[in-house]
């Protein structure tokens, strides 16, 4: 067996994963119109039961309006204990929370109690980090996560999860920054915990009850909560991994949430959010949450850094057709969601899928489909990227075994083959088969720097089972292939009079 076989094997695993992952940030394509779709509650039903029957999706609710008018909201599909999903299901929107925090902060500023350009130590001074830069960082830095805070110097999801927002931001007192503040865009999670901290802070009362009080019950938003953990999340936030064309049900680890990604909201509520999203800050009863300058300030990216298109808590696109999207992924590693504004027509879209992040891409795909209809255009089906590199996974984690295995019976002609040889020069050749063992280890990392983001190598088995199991293959065929030589070495040089080879 070749050195470089269970290397190249890995190897190509991990650059599937690269070339797979490199187009994660959602975007909307477009489409030549036709005159045959419309988007309608009909259209809307038959697409997404399309999808589901097409990919065994297990369930998803979504809310479509336009202008101040509800075209659908439902639920399709089942939830991870069994339920029927309808349009009063409540299920989590991970991500999609921090335009729902960044309206709260827009609040404050309305109200004069924050200003957004101005270091955020002077509205909360327990804000503290070992970068003294920290104190340059603003409230609009936060929002549009130009703070420059980044999980390469703080990974929050791979550290010990805090309770409450006064604990995360505590947490962050020994932390660095990976650049200076309003120096580049880095997606951060904790940039929207310290922004929670402050409405909390600023506002006298739990960020929770705020964003209650003064966002969702006056858009009408009765069955949307925000919550600290997971763990607080309908069923804890049990979904679904979707691996080799299916899915299989997974309980969520306890993540902290609050401000970054806790919202629990029903499609129904999400149309509510979405019409004032459309209509600034006006819901479709007409009472006014923010006003219209501070809805589209949310929308609009920074001037500085330069070529940035994250606002606050939403991506503002350009197609290249003159097609404006504005937009937002959350992903939690059991749910996926998205939401969609177009400006030009005044849709909007919404989609929450149960199952989780990159593999389980469903609720992107569904969106891309909603987009078609508004602009027109009959939607296909476009199945997850997963559906189809996982089978070649699996095959690349077959010849990953197979060549373990051929080595490993090998070994002894292989170990033959270096009687005599310079002990150095063996190792050597055994070094590059531990390679796979430490891709394996390190899976979690290596595919958070393709995302830019941290993660941890049990994290991965959700996000992408087929990319661990792959990874796994290789590095049990690889140990084993080092172990059988090893032997076989110590075999031979018992043999041989106990010398291995010479000096």
């Amino acid at each position: 067996m070749k050195l470089t076989s269970v290397l190249g094997t890995v190897t190509a695993a991990i650059g599937l994963a690269g070339a797979l992952t490199a187009g994660v940030a959602p975007a909307v394509a477009a489409a030549a119109p036709s005159s045959a779709a419309v988007l309608d509650a009909g259209s809307v039903d038959r697409f997404v039961e399309d999808y589901l029957e097409q990919t065994g999706l297990p369930g998803a609710v979504v809310a479509v309006t336009k202008g101040d008018r509800v075209v659908r909201t439902a639920g399709y599909g089942h939830t991870a204990s069994g339920r029927d999903m309808t349009d009063r299901t409540r299920v989590p929107v991970a991500s999609l929370s921090k335009a729902m925090t960044a309206l709260a902060v827009m609040r404050l500023v309305g109200a004069g109690q924050v200003e957004l350009d101005r270091p955020v130590v002077r509205h909360l001074p327990e804000f503290v980090m070992a970068d003294g830069r920290h104190r340059a960082i603003t409230v609009r830095q936060l929002l549009t996560q130009t703070s420059g805070m980044d999980d390469s110097a703080y990974p929050d999801l791979t550290r010990a999860q805090p309770h409450t927002l006064e604990e995360a931001v505590a947490a962050m007192r020994g932390a660095s920054l990976a650049a200076g503040p309003g120096s580049r865009y880095r997606y951060h999670n904790p940039n929207y915990f310290v922004a929670a901290r402050l409405v909390e802070v600023v506002s006298g009362r739990p960020f929770a009850e705020y964003l209650s009080a003064e966002v969702f019950r006056p858009l009408g938003m009765t069955d949307t909560v925000s919550v600290d953990t997971t763990s607080e999340m309908p069923d804890g936030a049990r979904g679904y991994v979707r691996a080799y064309g299916t899915v299989f049900a997974r309980s969520h680890p306890r993540w902290f949430t609050a401000g970054g990604h806790g919202v629990v909201t029903t499609a129904d509520d999400l149309a509510r959010w979405l019409i004032a999203q459309n209509n600034g800050g006006v819901s479709a009863e007409g009472r006014r949450v923010a006003t219209a300058r501070a809805v589209a300030e949310t929308h609009t990216p920074p001037a500085e850094p330069e070529g940035t298109e994250y606002a606050m808590g939403w991506w503002h696109r350009d197609e290249g057709d003159g097609t404006e999207v504005i937009q937002h992924s959350g992903q939690l590693l059991t749910h996926n969601s998205m939401a969609t504004l177009l400006p030009d027509s005044g849709v909007g879209i919404a989609v929450v899928t149960n199952t989780g992040m990159l593999a389980g891409d469903d609720a992107a795909q569904i969106t891309s489909g909603l987009v078609d209809l508004a602009q027109g255009v009959e939607p296909e089906v476009e199945k997850p990227f997963s559906m189809t590199a996982d089978w070649v996974l699996a095959a690349l984690t077959v010849v990953a075994l197979g060549l373990g295995v051929r080595g490993v019976l090998r070994a002894g002609v292989w170990a033959r083959r270096r009687a005599g040889r310079a002990w150095w020069r063996t190792v050597l050749r055994l070094l590059p088969l531990t390679l796979p063992v430490w891709v394996f280890v390190q899976l979690g990392s290596l595919v958070g720097l393709l995302m830019f983001r941290a993660g941890t190598l049990a994290q991965t088995t959700y996000a992408w089972p087929a990319l661990a199991v792959c990874a796994g293959g290789g590095a049990l065929a690889a140990g084993a292939v080092v172990v059988a030589r090893g032997v076989a070495l110590v075999r031979r040089g018992r043999r041989d009079g106990g010398a291995l080879g010479r000096a």
